[in-house]
């Protein structure tokens, strides 16, 4: 993602941890009159790997937004890193896909209207036609593609060249009933972002509070995550948790989950449009 004045720059870098990784990249901004406004790093002990976010002030920098990662090349070779490097200045464009829960959605739309997200939403996709009143309200396209076994396939692909028409830079399932193919799956690496109840594995199935009910949980929670062809196992970015006791009904359980969902879906959306995320495998590095 790339603004045409970018008003900063965001580096996100990994690589084996070694001497002098901070002193190189923070002297390559400073040699180009760059002036950090963030710098945050961490060291995996366990793999030895380095993570680095780093935000600097393009106002002022000798080197041009759509030349800087070909400047870059030389120091990100020389630590054999990954990297990447993005601009403010653009909110991040997301698609919502969602069924007939609303409550993630809700809070999804209510801080973009408020003007408090770093995304943006263009469109919301559905199975259900349930909650196009909500998307009208706020002025949004929502489109609705029914789902069945005989048609799953075609109606994907449908939805992906409506998300390629649309230039979006993430998807968001906001309580989406559906499981995504492999193929769709394989089209948004770390870009699509999912959000359960935090039950799984050991309460699986369509009424997962009633078992939490009934086994007397004294917590639930709620875990937002990258989606991968391991259904419900990506790349963990945010969770929380509530105790509750005897005194809660199944009625209680579930309208506390669903305000645990919204908030900790709203904060992973944040983290990934913000450039805070960083995968190391199975897990994640969040600077938050």
């Amino acid at each position: 993602m790339q603004s045409d004045s970018p008003k900063r720059a965001i580096l996100l870098f990994t690589c084996p941890d070694q001497k002098g990784l901070v002193s190189m990249i923070s002297g390559f901004i400073a040699q180009y009159r760059g002036n950090i406004i963030s710098l945050q790093e961490h060291v995996d002990a366990h793999d030895k790997t380095f993570f680095l976010r780093v935000v600097w002030d393009m106002e002022g920098f000798d080197i041009p937004g759509n030349e800087l990662d070909d400047a870059f090349q030389p120091v990100g070779k020389k630590f054999n890193a990954h990297w990447n490097i993005m601009f403010t200045g653009r909110k991040l464009r997301i698609a919502v896909m969602v069924s007939k829960y609303e409550h993630c959605l809700q809070e999804l739309l209510w801080r973009q209207r408020l003007n408090e997200s770093a995304y943006e939403i263009p469109l919301i996709i559905s199975n259900h036609p349930d909650l196009s009143g909500m998307a009208e309200y706020h002025r949004i396209p929502y489109h609705v593609f029914p789902i069945t076994k005989e048609n799953k396939d075609s109606q994907e692909e449908a939805e992906i060249k409506l998300l390629e028409e649309n230039n979006i830079d993430a998807i968001v399932l906001a309580r989406y009933m559906q499981v995504l193919t492999s193929s769709f799956v394989e089209k948004y690496p770390n870009r699509i972002i999912n959000i359960h109840h935090s039950f799984l594995p050991a309460f699986m199935g369509g009424n997962p509070y009633k078992q939490a009910y009934e086994r007397g949980v004294k917590i639930i929670g709620a875990t937002s995550h990258y989606v991968t062809q391991d259904l419900d196992e990506g790349p963990i970015i945010e969770q929380d948790i509530i105790r509750i006791s005897h005194r809660d009904s199944v009625e209680d359980l579930k309208r506390r989950g669903r305000d645990l969902e919204r908030i900790v879906l709203a904060k992973a959306v944040n983290y990934h449009a913000e450039h805070r995320i960083l995968v190391n495998g199975k897990k994640t590095v969040v600077f938050e």
